[in-house]
């Protein structure tokens, strides 16, 4: 007799089941899926349901609920994933024997060195429902939700040299690994391939000084994922948090949308002023920075703030989120070493977070970064990466473990970085003959912008504003700044355009700033 005609119907096995009690409320404005979850979620938290409890089957279920089946299915799949079911093929869904609440690991790891709360944080009660919150913070800056898939033009921000993408190469390799075989379909690890975890851990101990294992490499989908993954594990609602100003908006509205009251702290030629951060929020449970190379004014943080930085974290219990997002394009000078090494090479403790993106040297389309956390915390991101997409895509992975483990990756960013230092060159001399004192344009040493600052007075609003209606894209320096900033700029991306691109583009930008004046 087979294998299968010895197992007993499904419907046989699950209908002893225990019926539940979930009230619905079907004119409630809360979808019946989540009143459901919230439903069987809660009965397991009060001991209700009991650990490895049978469940009925969702058919069974639904029709006691009068319900539609998908409704108790959706339902269902949220709570297995959250640890609180377990589902086995005919064995029907259980209640799992250990339930985390998984947010108690979470919890747990945020209890960890807890620092004094700032005495003006508002109350839990205070705060409006995390969706609400998210939502507010959104409205508030619309371009984060807007659909970027159009042709760039000068001087689109953000975009790495995209046409020196090795697009043959790449294709070569991907070929080759669905032709041998070394193709995983299935549902991979949530840290991310171990393979280009290891490639990963290689590259940046010898570029960037970062000093990790491995097992603290998570791979996430660009730098975004990781500063929304920090903000959720590390930030409760009312906490301060230090943000650099001008700083990146993308990592203010993360912060913002977990509930952390962002503190705008003022950037001068040393990165971050850390006197100023102190006296403004002592008790402040994480510092956002970018200090290799500040974004947006490309300034480097220098070695006493570095260790002031440290100081703090380390007597406060806080945690430093480094965004090291383009230091590998450096064009003159010895490369800036990383925060997160200084930190582990003083012993103690870890509290850096240290950020890295193959968007800025590759391209944004793989949706490829990582995130190295100290070993307390790998646990608690892992859980927290699989609830938040799972894993990247498991292909561009083993790809882009190739690409790096065969030395491509290393060569690819020393093209890129000559490449990029001839197209800031191309934008220095266009805007010397043709935009003059109209705007002043000072080289840096890295990175894929620059800024051009305006003469006193005049609103980099309305310089952009007339930049769009020559078809030129800029962003005001004023976009990324809590605080007006005392004189108003442009930032110019110069990476993705070549120099034919960005002579015209200098010239149409000359024009609009002629009008805006």
């Amino acid at each position: 007799m087979t294998g299968p005609k010895k197992r007993p119907p499904a419907r046989t096995r699950v209908a002893d089941a225990a019926p539940l009690l979930v009230p619905l409320d079907f004119a409630a404005r809360e979808p019946l899926h989540r009143q459901i979850y919230e439903g069987v979620r809660s009965g397991i938290l009060a001991g209700r349901f009991a650990a490895r409890m049978r469940l009925p089957s969702t058919r069974v279920l639904a029709a006691e609920l009068g319900v539609a089946r998908n409704t108790v299915v959706l339902a269902f799949d949220q709570l297995c994933a959250e640890g609180y079911l377990s589902s086995r093929g005919g064995g029907g869904t259980r209640v799992r024997a250990a339930v985390p609440d998984s947010l108690i690991s979470v919890n747990a790891a945020r209890r960890v060195a807890r620092p004094v709360r700032s005495s003006t944080a508002p109350s839990p009660r205070a705060s409006p429902p995390l969706p609400v919150r998210w939502a507010q913070v959104l409205a508030r800056d619309p371009d984060l939700g807007m659909a970027r898939n159009v042709k760039a033009k000068p001087f689109t921000l953000g975009l790495p040299a995209v046409d020196a993408f090795p697009s043959a190469l790449w294709a070569r390799i991907t070929a080759r690994r669905w032709r041998t075989g070394a193709v995983f379909l299935g549902h991979a690890a949530t840290a991310g391939d171990e393979t280009l975890r290891n490639a990963i851990t290689a590259y940046v101990t010898s570029s960037r000084g970062v000093r990790c294992t491995p097992d603290q490499v998570l791979i996430v989908s660009g730098a975004q994922q990781a500063l929304d993954l920090a903000a959720r594990v590390l930030v409760e609602p009312g906490d301060a948090v230090w943000m650099e100003d001008p700083g990146y908006v993308g990592a203010r509205a993360a912060l913002a949308g977990a509930g952390a009251k962002v503190i705008p702290v003022p950037v001068d030629d040393e990165g971050m002023n850390i006197v100023a951060a102190e006296r403004l929020a002592p008790g402040a449970r994480l510092a956002y920075v970018t200090p290799s190379h500040q974004f947006p004014l490309g300034t480097i943080m220098s070695a006493s703030r570095r260790l002031a930085l440290l100081t703090w974290a380390r007597r406060v219990g806080g945690w430093v989120l480094e965004d090291d997002y383009d230091s590998e394009i450096r064009y003159s000078g010895r490369p800036i070493p990383c925060l997160q090494g200084l930190d582990t090479e003083r012993g103690g403790a870890a509290r850096v977070l240290y950020i890295g993106t193959f968007s800025k040297t590759l391209a944004p389309a793989l949706r490829l970064g990582y995130l190295i956390v100290p070993d307390e915390l790998v646990g608690v991101f892992r859980a927290a990466r699989a609830v938040s997409g799972g894993h990247s895509p498991t292909v561009d992975q083993g790809v882009l473990a190739d690409f790096i483990g065969e030395g491509h990756y290393v060569r690819h960013v020393r093209r890129v970085r000559a490449l990029c230092a001839e197209r800031q060159q191309a934008l220095l001399s266009a805007a010397a003959s043709e935009i003059g004192e109209a705007m002043q344009l000072a080289p840096d040493a890295a990175g894929l912008h620059m800024v051009g600052w305006l003469p006193p007075r005049e609103s980099d609003q309305r310089a952009t504003e007339a930049a769009a209606r020559e078809g030129v894209d800029v962003t005001p320096l004023s976009r990324y700044s809590a605080v007006k900033p005392a004189r108003g700029a442009l930032l110019l991306g110069y990476a993705a355009f070549d120099e034919g691109e960005i002579r015209e583009g200098v010239r149409k930008l000359a024009r609009a700033l002629m009008r805006a004046r």
